[in-house]
Formats: structure tokens, sequence, C-alpha cells
């Protein structure tokens, strides 16, 4: 890691089967990364409504599934092509929520598997016990921490303090 260089974080989590899309804890993370360490943030919630808004101004991409699923493949591709993209050429860590929604989806997965394969941290957060967890997403993570307080007192000690 260059010293130079702003560090890039990657906020993966639940979002298909997550309320909101999973967008309450990353933008509360978001702001916090950006205020407390002063790295940018890669938040695929807004990432995918700024590519979705271009693509489908009519909003209706979880429809697709059912109306039109050539289409929805298609733009689902172009999301996991650029999240994928994002992770080995620009981020420096991982920031990954693990519930029932990421448990019940395979964007999360892939994500960390990424950022395993390039030699990443992936810090994650999680209430649930580790044995009801992949074994390949545990392989994955660098570092588990019980609570998003837990992570920021960790992320303070780790980065804040080779800022210069």
């Amino acid at each position: 890691m260059n010293s130079h260089r702003t560090l890039r974080a990657y906020l993966s989590g639940g979002m298909e089967f997550a309320k909101g899309e999973g967008s309450d804890w990353r933008m509360e993370m978001d702001a916090w990364i950006r205020k407390d360490l002063q790295h940018t943030v890669y938040n695929p919630n807004v990432e995918s409504e700024a590519f979705l808004s271009q693509k489908l101004p009519n909003g209706r991409f979880r429809e697709l599934k059912q109306e039109n699923i050539d289409l929805y493949v298609d733009l689902i591709r172009e999301l996991v092509d650029s999240d994928s993209r994002e992770i080995v050429e620009k981020t420096d860590y991982v920031v990954c929520y693990w519930d029932e929604s990421a448990q019940r989806g395979a964007g999360t997965t892939g994500e960390v598997s990424m950022a395993r394969l390039t030699r990443k941290p992936v810090y994650m957060v999680t209430a649930m016990e580790l044995q009801g967890i992949p074994g390949w997403v545990i392989g994955c993570t660098t570092k588990v921490f019980g609570s998003f307080d837990e992570l920021k007192v960790f992320l303070l000690g780790k980065y804040a303090a080779k800022q210069g």
C-alpha cells in the first residue's frame, strides 16, 4: 500500500434479500470511514443506483427477474464485472456485514473471495455464530467483529495512526 495514496474501503454485504438493499449500515459506515479515517469508500448501493438509473430509468430492476430475465442477467453481469474490478484493482480492504441476507445471496461470498484472492483484508461484522457461516466465507475473512463499534475501534487503531 502506497502511503501517498488515499486508502479505499469496499462495503460488502447482502443487498438482494436485505431490507432497503442493505443501505442503512452502508450509509453509516461510508460516512464514518470518510470522516474518521479519511479513506475513500466504494458503496455498492450508491454505485448500483447510479448505474441502474442510467440503464433502467424506470427503476424496476428487481421486477426484471420475473419480467425480462435476459435483460436482468445482462445488467447483473455488468454489476458483477464492475464490482469485481473495483475490489481487484482499487480496493485496499473490505468491510463485510454478514447476516441472513448475505447468507441467502451470493454477491457477498463472491466479493470476499475476490478480496482473498488478491490478498485484501476482509473485516467482517456479524452477530451470527461462526459455526453457522459457510467455511468458505470464514476462510476469506481476516478478522471478525461482533459489532460495528468494535470494528471502528480496530480500524482507528490500524489506520488512523498511519495517516500522515
